[in-house]
């Protein structure tokens, strides 16, 4: 199996079938950008083992994904898929950069989720974009715009049930999709769904159970992230 990326969180090797692509997850972690980073035991193995429940679950509520199969505790097998350079945030209640960049209070509830798209680039700092710029730098035609925000609304409304359930508030993700390499070439949840990119906050307490602890030096981060897993594995079995 021979290495064909690296990011910030995964690396993706090949296999014996050019078709199906092996994503070990990592124990790193980074917040604004890569300007701060660290390295956290079992990070790798929580966040493989959130994201395979959480895919399971949404395959059982007709979500597509890129998942074949686990291998062992940090690798999964996956579909090789050309991912789509737009990335898609959907925001529930304001906070992060939205809260900065339009001043409005964290933990206000929006009436109805916000869909934003950026433009995957560390390099540029995955800045926001809308359906024309996706257009004109060729990421995507409007018409697979328009389904990426059709999809990540049912994503959403699954999710927001789901993590009900665990006693968490969904509060926003991002979310990556990549077109399959069939005859199909269908459009297809890729990447990870996990606390490293949900916000998700205690029902109850309203305590961070996600990345925004390691952003904001809240500690615990790990203690976290199982805290969500135990849950996550409880609503699902």
């Amino acid at each position: 199996m021979k290495p064909i990326y690296e990011g910030k969180a995964k690396r993706l090797y090949t296999t014996d079938d050019p078709n199906v692509l092996r994503m070990e997850y990592k124990d790193e972690a980074t917040a604004f950008n890569a300007e701060k980073k660290a390295e956290f035991a079992n990070k790798g193995r929580l966040n493989t083992a959130i994201t395979l429940a959480m895919y399971r679950m949404l395959e059982t509520k007709g979500v597509e994904t890129h998942l074949i199969d686990q291998i062992d505790e940090i690798n999964l097998l996956v579909k090789s898929v050309d991912i789509l350079m737009v990335e898609v945030i959907v925001r529930n209640i304001a906070a992060g950069s939205f809260s900065k960049r339009m001043g409005v209070e964290e933990g206000t509830v929006f009436n109805q989720p916000i869909v934003e798209f950026s433009y995957k680039s560390d390099e540029l700092g995955d800045p926001l974009i809308n359906d024309d710029y996706a257009r004109e730098m060729g990421l995507a035609t409007p018409e697979e715009c328009a389904e990426l925000k059709q999809k990540a609304l049912i994503v959403n409304d699954v999710m927001i049930d789901f993590f009900k359930r665990c006693g968490l508030k969904l509060v926003d993700f991002k979310i990556e999709f990549g077109r399959t390499k069939d005859a199909d070439a269908k459009i297809v949840l890729a990447d990870e769904i996990s606390p490293d990119t949900c916000r998700l906050w205690d029902i109850e307490t309203g305590k961070k159970l996600d990345k925004d602890r390691f952003r904001h030096d809240l500690g615990d981060v790990m203690e976290a992230y199982e805290e969500v897993l135990k849950r996550v594995e409880s609503a699902t079995s």
